[in-house]
């Protein structure tokens, strides 16, 4: 059994080595968590003492064995009830992320067999990422980001880089969700912005809004 705020630290970094392979820096952690690094040390020195990670001084941190299997267990458990809250009680996909950071502290392994057995094991949360199933194992999709499409490509939206309520609101303001079908129109070569079209609509997106975007090509 682990503290909210452990479980927190523990989640953080499992998500940093997904990008940052390898030893993940106490500053990066220390920003992803909007804290000081004199904090992040603590927290991690105490993790090392309790075997989920292995610290190196001046380097940084990285997850053990046993540190993965609790950091997918976490995530297994928000993206689960995010499911739930969107399918289940209609909440909308900004809405969601902070209600699941809460829910995702529950222990009862129990509660979440169920909750998955209820939902008809989804493979994948409103937000497009992979629920890992209750080993650990996460489904592998191809997919790119928009801003890698070029002119007269098209892609169908398989998920977010960034959740962030303001970046799912704007979202929700071009029509473009989980599904959705994306053809590249153009591209400017200066800024990465593009000219996209959405259904019927057609309008620039920045290069910010398109690095943020999952897409699979067909």
């Amino acid at each position: 059994m682990y503290s909210l705020a452990e479980e927190n630290y523990i989640k953080t970094i499992f998500h940093l080595q997904q990008t940052n392979k390898g030893v993940v820096s106490t500053n990066a952690i220390a920003e992803s968590m909007d804290t000081k690094a004199s904090s992040v040390t603590d927290m991690v020195q105490k993790l090392s003492e309790k075997k989920v990670l292995s610290y190196i001084k001046y380097k940084g941190a990285q997850l053990t064995e046993e540190g993965k299997k609790i950091a997918t267990r976490i995530v297994r458990k928000h993206r689960l009830w995010e499911v739930f809250l969107v399918d289940k009680l209609e909440f909308h996909w900004d809405e969601v992320h902070e209600i699941a950071e809460q829910l995702e502290h529950i222990h009862s392994n129990e509660l979440i067999k169920r909750l998955d057995k209820f939902l008809g094991s989804p493979a994948f949360d409103p937000h497009g990422d992979p629920i890992p199933d209750e080993h650990g194992n996460f489904v592998k999709t191809e997919k790119k980001l928009l801003s890698q499409l070029h002119k007269s490509q098209f892609g169908v939206c398989v998920g977010v880089k960034e959740s962030s309520t303001e970046y799912l609101q704007y979202l929700d303001k071009k029509k473009i969700s989980i599904g959705t079908k994306i053809n590249v129109l153009g591209k400017e070569f200066f800024d990465g912005s593009m000219v996209i079209e959405v259904g019927t609509n057609q309008f620039f997106v920045s290069k910010k809004i398109a690095d943020n975007l999952y897409v699979q090509t067909v």
